[in-house]
């Protein structure tokens, strides 16, 4: 079915969380040669205000805005938790920037909650030296705050178009992999439809790859799209090895399975395994506000010896953690008398789109925020609450940008040249497999046969995925991308654990870049290694 050209902006932004939606409220608020605020257009595959992993952070978003904080404290907490691969210019420039972006987003509408004394009420999560996590008035669902302050902002904004899309493939002048960028091929949701939105500026922030484990605290639509996109465009890719498994999401066969945050600990709560014994003591000198990483793989452990591994909450006042006490009701559990059973499980992801401060990709007229960008902020893994401060701010340097930049125009699509969309048919069963191989071969402890067999398992997936369903043939790209990634670092670090290569190596501490025909060459070479070198002499 041949696309039309239904749509053209200024910029289009794919994505509605809280990184999209803070992009787009930046753009709209900035003049186009000071006449008209500049019209962006925004795609999502959820109704505005729908499920997203922003709606979804419960502990809160990090700056320094205690009166014993400094910019300085958050950025070395930064940089130790990000196990030696960070950027520290990226740590530094958005640890700074961190306390005025807070106050945007008071004058969004976001209610934070305060102390009596007026002074923002602080929580400290782990791997942080203070209190410098800031919290919702209404409790632990941040996140949820921060999205429905973000939806009425945007809906008061007439220049904002929302449009019910799912994107496809972003169309560059003279190919895919070519000239600058001209739009986005997408799929109208409502009739299935392929249509083009027009666009010489696109910024990706399409979310994370939870949905690609059949253990997640994601939403299960977050599967790599917007990394596959990028890939398939041309743009260089950046630390995809880098996946953090939060250790304690509720084990009470919820899929996505639901968190329990991290400030809960903070408070105090404790980890148990079923003899009661408190393991983490004898992990970590910080024992349960240990690096998450090292939290998750203690665990894991736990379970590998046949044991399960519990949240022991009973010491701590858990009414102002409602999103708790609410799915551990599903579950016939009240967690202030209850042990809570919980499990590692696939959380964010570090890597990404390589961006660089402005959210600039290798890409000619493409942007990227929030947790599909790889800015160097996280490097190996993540620090709690950094990625919504890292979402917002980033939100706002890409949207500075592009006001910024000297973008070519759009120029004449030609229509009959793009992709064909297959989805003749939904493979269900293939996308449950998918997950599972991610979650047994490419997880939390890792090794080299494990993934040479995820790439063996998804090669008959991808294959039939580019015939009938391209949502799977992104999913199976993503994996991809992630298990050649983490073949090729060969040493453990942060959200990268190999058994076979148990210790950090100081050769391997730095970032990782990849394109997608390096990938293409690699896959290759692991998967028919003598064919490849004969084919190469």
């Amino acid at each position: 079915m041949k696309a039309e050209i239904v749509n053209s902006a200024d910029v289009v932004i794919v994505g509605a969380g809280a990184a999209g939606l803070f992009a787009a409220l930046s753009l709209a608020q900035m003049q186009t040669g000071g006449l008209r605020p500049r019209r962006v257009i925004v795609l999502s595959e959820k109704p505005l205000g729908g499920i997203c992993a922003s709606c979804w952070a419960q502990g809160g978003i990090a700056a320094a805005v205690g009166r014993e904080d400094t910019a300085a404290s958050h950025a070395a907490d930064t940089l130790k938790a990000a196990a030696g691969t960070a950027d520290g210019d990226v740590v530094r420039v958005l640890t700074a920037e961190a306390p005025s972006y807070i106050k945007i987003l008071e004058k969004f509408g976001v209610q934070f909650e305060h102390d009596p004394d007026g002074s923002f009420k602080l929580s400290r999560e782990a791997c942080h030296a203070r209190r410098r996590v800031l919290k919702a008035a209404a409790g632990d669902g941040f996140g949820f705050e921060m999205m429905r302050a973000l939806v009425e902002a945007v809906k008061k904004t007439p220049s904002i178009v929302f449009e019910e899309a799912g994107a496809e493939r972003i169309i560059r002048r003279n190919g895919a992999t070519a000239g600058p960028v001209q739009g986005l091929l997408a799929r109208r949701l409502k009739d299935g439809k392929p249509v083009v939105f027009a666009a010489p500026a696109v910024i990706l922030a399409t979310g994370g790859i939870g949905g690609l484990y059949a253990a997640t605290t994601n939403p299960l639509g977050a599967v790599g799209r917007g990394i596959a996109m990028a890939a398939r465009a041309g743009a260089v890719l950046s630390d995809l090895e880098f996946v953090q498994f939060h250790p304690t999401a509720l084990d009470i066969g919820e899929d996505p399975a639901p968190l329990a945050t991290e400030a809960l600990r903070g408070e105090g709560a404790y980890l148990l395994n079923s003899r009661g014994e408190r393991f983490m003591l004898d992990c970590h000198e910080m024992a349960e506000l240990a690096p998450r990483d090292i939290v998750s793989r203690a665990m894991f452990a736990q379970i590998q010896k046949g044991q399960k591994t519990y949240l022991d909450c009973r010491r701590i006042d858990v009414s102002h953690f409602p999103a708790l006490v609410e799915a551990c009701a599903r579950a016939g559990l009240n967690p202030q008398h209850d042990l809570v059973p919980v499990m590692p499980v696939a959380h964010y992801h570090m890597g990404g789109i390589s961006t660089d401060l402005n959210g600039r990709t290798s890409v000619p007229g493409l942007w990227a925020c929030g947790e599909v960008a790889a800015t160097g902020l996280h490097g190996a893994n993540r620090l709690a609450s950094n990625s919504l401060m890292e979402a917002v701010v980033m939100g706002g340097h890409a949207a500075h940008d592009v006001t910024t930049s000297n973008i070519a125009n759009v120029g004449h699509i030609n229509t009959a040249a793009l992709p064909n969309l297959p989805q003749t048919r939904s493979m269900d069963a293939e996308k449950d497999a998918l997950r599972h191989i991610m979650t047994d071969l490419v997880g939390v402890i890792r090794h080299k046969q494990g993934m040479i067999d995820a790439l063996r398992n998804i090669t008959a997936i991808a294959a039939a995925a580019e015939k009938y369903d391209s949502r799977l043939a992104d999913m199976a790209l993503a994996v991809r991308i992630i298990a050649v990634s983490a073949l090729r670092r060969t040493e453990s670090r942060g959200g990268h654990c190999r058994n076979d290569y148990p210790q950090a190596v100081k050769s391997w501490q730095k970032r990782t870049f990849v394109t997608l025909p390096e990938i293409d060459a690699q896959t290759a070479e692991i998967l028919n290694p003598i064919a490849e070198r004969r084919s190469m002499a």
